[in-house]
Formats: structure tokens, C-alpha cells, sequence
């Protein structure tokens, strides 16, 4: 038997002062406060998300009794709004059956909380005080969500869980409104009814009916993890000060509100590090750690000769001045299933896949459609870069049929820079860039490494140098010794071309440390004459 430690309105000791008998009777009405308060509002958009939301709630609740739904709260906003939705859909579900009695301050859906020691003290308070404040009926659960689930799941006859995921957060790929658990989880029904809110949504929802939330918001807060992979959001900062912030909602681009969650370096290296070959230090190996990237370029054009493809080189060398190493630069036809197949091959085998071409809303513009079907998700309109690109294009843009405003679903973000016209967008580890020439793509690419950085997302390791020698030498007889110069520089990246198929021959040392170019230099001079290479810039 697993026990709960159940947590209830008369357990809890009250922290708001403000919490007497006089308040709790005015707490009764509450419910239908915020339906009021949402309905005579001036945001249509908001009385939209609202309406959807709460009738999925009170479907929600005509499929299943009182007894077999819970409600997973977590005390950050999103699982706020989630709350007081509940509460309103509750009220017009018994409204609906003609038993509302005015008596509605207890909230009969279990409520679940997942106490971690990771958590922020903020949270754990705002958690309990609205437990005791609106009398939920919790269950904290000390185990991680998934065993949590399946414990709780065992003693209580629960058939459906009211989560509060929207789209764009790592949990909401290819989840709908009513999504049954995925294989491997203990079977029951997952229940969003804010899956296609949006942060403004939710800050305009919370604003608007004016409730509490927890106070790490105001503190520059805006997307809420744990202790140890959270910051306030640089983009809130106040200027000439370090550490104080605006609060979450005055944060102007909602598609940045992840920008607070700090990532911590990877100690992995694939594989173990020698502690000294031929003078590379293990320090040295991880200052030269490779992170890598792959270009994926799509155009029929580029694989016909048409065009010449200048964004590729351009981004190799962009990738190599920041210390990153290029895997494959490939070209694919203005085919959906060509650009699934490269997408889904370089997205597991680089840390970061950059491509270009197809983007746009003619019949060849096939790559955000491919890089969904890559992913396994559907597409789907995208509210915030519909409303961008109306902005933009005004009446061109069709709403709902404007299909430049479907984006794979639940993986996307939305990068804009003011110095860019549109966006950069981002899927996972995939960036899709719209550049056409050489200026768009340096100046993409700018926007680009700047919101990189001031999110946290971007590792700048040491740039790439490199040297040159020439050789009149055949390439019989300096085969054999660059093969062992190779083997005593494995850090190094060592190539020979020719300018002219009777030219000289030019040997290229590329890698992050200037010193070890110079010395693996020296050691293929002194197994020659001392004027058989020559160095050139």
C-alpha cells in the first residue's frame, strides 16, 4: 500500500492574513467571479480561450464523475489559470444540472502535488496557502511524476488527470485536448484544457481576474523549473541594475519566456579522454570539446546547378569561428519526404541542424512540412505567428487559412529580433533560417548567436585557426608520414588539396589551439628537408 500525505483546508496553517470567515463567505461566489470578470472584459481573444477551455472542463466532467478526475497542480502559472478554469467550468457544469446552492467554496476535484526538494520555497508556500485558501483537497506525492502516477493511480479510482500543458512546453508534443497517456504509463485520460494558450493568454487571464500567483513572478521569473536549471529572465533585467527584474508579464515576446531556464554544461565526451597524447592535456581536450552542426539546404535549384549555393559555406565558416564543427552539409529536393528523411537523420547525430530554402508559401515550400513529418507531430496553426504575420502582410494573410501560419506542433519557438522582419524558428535542435542571399544570412545569423546567448542556449567554445604549408613534394612520399602525423595529432584536423592538378601541394592544420598547429608543423618539417614546406597565410 502506498500512503498519501493528504493535505486539507484544516490541516493547513493560514500564512495570508487576510483569510478570515468574511472572506470565505465571499470566497462562495468566487466561481462565478471569474466567469463575470472574463466575460465583461474587452479581450475577445481571451473570452475565446476561455469558452474553449471551460467547456472542455465541463465535458470533461459529464464523461467522468467527481471521484475519477484529479487536477495536477505545481503552484507556476500555467497550473494557476488551469486552477481557476477548473473552478469556473466546475460552477457552469453544476449551473448546467440546476444545482448550484451558492456554496462552492470547497473544490471537490483531488488535487495532486508533486512535492520535489529541488522546488523553490516560493512555490511550496504559494502551493499551500491556495490549497487552503480555495480548500483543496491534496495529495502530495515525494516520488518522481511517473512513479507518482502509477502509485496513486493503484488506490485511488482515478481515469483522467486535468494537466496544465500548452503548446510549445517539451511535454506537449502531439497531445490534444483529451490525450490518453502515452505506451508505458499507467493508463488514464490527459486532460488540457489550456493547450493552445499562449503566455499572453495567460497573463491576460490571470491579470484580468485578478488573482494571486506566486511571487517569483514579480522577481523576473517567467518560466519556473527547478532551483537548480532556473534564473530570472536576462530580457527583464533593469537597466543599470544586475539583480532586479520586471515582473513576468511585462515581458514583451512570450515566445522568449523560456529564456530564464539555464542549462547546465554536459560532462559527457562520448567516450574517455586520454590524460596526455603527444602534449594534448585532458584540460586541453575539454577546452576543445567539439559541440557540432549540420546544413541542410533545400532547393531543387541548388541540385540542378541553377544556383550556386553561397549560405552553406557562409555557415560553416560561422559555425567554425564559434568553435563548432560541421558534420555534413547536404542538399535535398523541394520534396516532404527528402527533407524528413536528412532532417531526421542530422538531427540525431548533430546538437544543432541548420536549414534553409522551401520556406515560404508556394507549392516547393515543403521544409516545415517535412521537419514536422521528421519529428513525428502534425501541423498546426500558430496563433502568435499568425497574428505576426498579418502584421506584416496584412489582408494577404487568411487567418485560418493561411497555411505560412501552420508550424509543427508543440516543438516550436518563435525567435524574433528587431532588426529581422520574420522570426527565426526553432523545433527542438532544428533552426529554420528564410535567408536568400549572403546579407539576409549575416544578418540572420547575428539575431541569431544574440538571442542564443541571452537565452543560455548557445556554448561558444574556442574558435577554429588554422596554418598553411606547400610542398613540391609528390603525394607518394608525404602519404605515409602525414598518416603518422595524424595519429600524433588527433585533435587536429590535417588535409592536403591541390589549387591546380599540377600545383603544389598545400597542407591545411585546423584546430582550437594555435600552439599544437605550430607543433605538429615542426614535426612534419623535421621528418623532411628543412625547405620542403613552406608556410603561406
Amino acid at each position: 500500500m502506498f500512503a498519501f500525505r493528504l493535505t486539507t483546508l484544516n490541516s493547513l496553517s493560514f500564512r495570508n492574513p487576510f483569510c478570515s470567515d468574511s472572506v470565505f463567505r465571499l470566497l462562495r461566489l468566487f466561481n462565478m467571479e471569474i466567469d463575470k470578470a472574463i466575460r465583461e472584459c474587452d479581450d475577445r481573444r481571451l473570452q475565446t480561450k476561455y469558452n474553449n477551455a471551460t467547456y472542455v472542463v465541463q465535458r470533461a466532467l459529464a464523461l467522468y464523475s467527481i471521484e475519477e478526475v484529479a487536477f495536477s497542480f505545481n503552484g507556476g502559472k500555467d497550473s494557476t489559470v488551469l486552477l481557476h478554469i477548473l473552478r469556473a467550468g466546475y460552477f457552469l457544469h453544476k449551473k448546467g444540472q440546476n444545482s448550484v446552492n451558492g456554496d462552492l467554496k470547497d473544490f471537490p476535484i483531488r488535487t495532486i502535488y508533486f512535492e520535489s526538494p529541488c522546488a523553490f520555497p516560493e512555490i511550496n508556500s504559494f502551493t499551500y496557502d491556495t490549497a487552503a485558501i480555495y480548500g483543496l483537497q491534496i495529495d502530495t506525492i515525494s516520488l518522481d511524476f511517473k512513479s507518482g502516477l502509477e502509485a496513486l493511480l493503484k488506490e485511488k479510482p482515478i481515469r483522467a488527470i486535468f494537466l496544465g500543458v500548452r503548446i510549445g512546453d517539451p511535454t506537449a508534443v502531439g497531445q490534444e485536448q483529451f490525450s490518453p497517456s502515452s505506451p508505458g504509463w499507467p493508463p488514464f485520460m490527459r486532460l488540457n484544457p489550456i493547450l493552445d494558450w499562449s503566455y499572453r493568454d495567460v497573463w491576460a487571464f490571470l491579470l484580468t481576474c485578478k488573482v494571486n500567483y506566486c511571487s517569483l513572478y514579480d522577481q523576473g521569473y517567467t518560466s519556473i523549473g527547478s532551483i537548480y536549471d532556473t534564473v530570472p529572465n536576462s530580457l527583464l533585467c533593469i537597466s543599470n541594475s544586475s539583480n532586479k527584474f520586471k515582473p513576468a508579464y511585462l515581458l514583451a515576446d512570450g515566445r522568449l519566456e523560456r529564456a530564464g531556464r539555464a542549462k547546465r554544461p554536459s560532462t559527457s565526451t562520448g567516450g574517455q579522454i586520454p590524460a596526455e597524447s603527444n602534449g594534448l592535456t585532458s584540460q586541453d581536450s575539454y577546452k576543445n570539446s567539439m559541440l557540432t552542426a549540420s546544413i541542410i539546404a533545400v532547393g531543387d535549384e541548388i541540385l540542378f546547378g541553377n544556383l550556386e549555393d553561397l549560405l552553406g559555406p557562409y555557415l560553416c565558416r560561422k559555425l567554425h569561428s564559434i568553435g563548432w564543427s560541421v558534420l555534413q552539409h547536404s542538399a535535398v529536393h523541394n520534396n516532404i519526404d527528402s527533407v524528413a528523411e536528412e532532417v531526421e537523420r542530422q538531427k540525431s547525430k548533430s546538437d544543432m541542424v541548420f536549414i534553409y530554402g522551401g520556406v515560404g508559401p508556394l507549392h516547393s515550400d515543403v521544409t516545415i512540412a517535412g521537419i514536422a513529418k521528421a519529428f513525428g507531430v502534425r501541423l498546426a496553426p500558430d496563433e502568435e505567428f499568425e497574428e505576426y504575420l498579418r502584421h506584416i502582410i496584412g489582408d494577404q494573410c487568411t487567418g485560418d487559412r493561411n497555411e505560412m501560419a501552420q508550424l509543427p506542433e508543440g516543438i516550436t519557438e518563435l525567435w524574433h529580433h528587431d532588426k529581422l522582419s520574420v522570426p527565426l524558428i526553432k523545433c527542438e535542435n532544428v533552426i529554420i533560417l528564410s535567408a536568400t542571399n549572403v546579407p539576409e544570412m549575416e544578418k540572420q545569423w547575428d539575431c541569431w548567436i544574440e538571442l542564443a546567448k541571452s537565452s543560455d542556449l548557445l556554448a561558444l567554445l574556442e574558435p577554429y585557426v588554422s596554418k598553411h604549408v606547400t610542398t613540391s613534394l609528390s603525394d607518394v612520399e608525404i602519404a605515409q608520414p602525414l598518416s603518422k602525423l595524424c595519429l600524433e595529432f588527433p585533435d587536429l584536423y590535417i588535409g592536403c588539396y591541390r589549387n591546380a592538378r599540377y600545383g603544389s601541394l598545400i597542407v591545411s592544420f585546423k584546430g582550437k589551439d594555435l600552439t599544437r598547429i605550430e607543433s605538429a608543423i615542426k614535426a612534419l618539417q623535421k621528418k623532411f628537408q628543412p625547405s620542403a614546406f613552406i608556410e603561406t597565410k
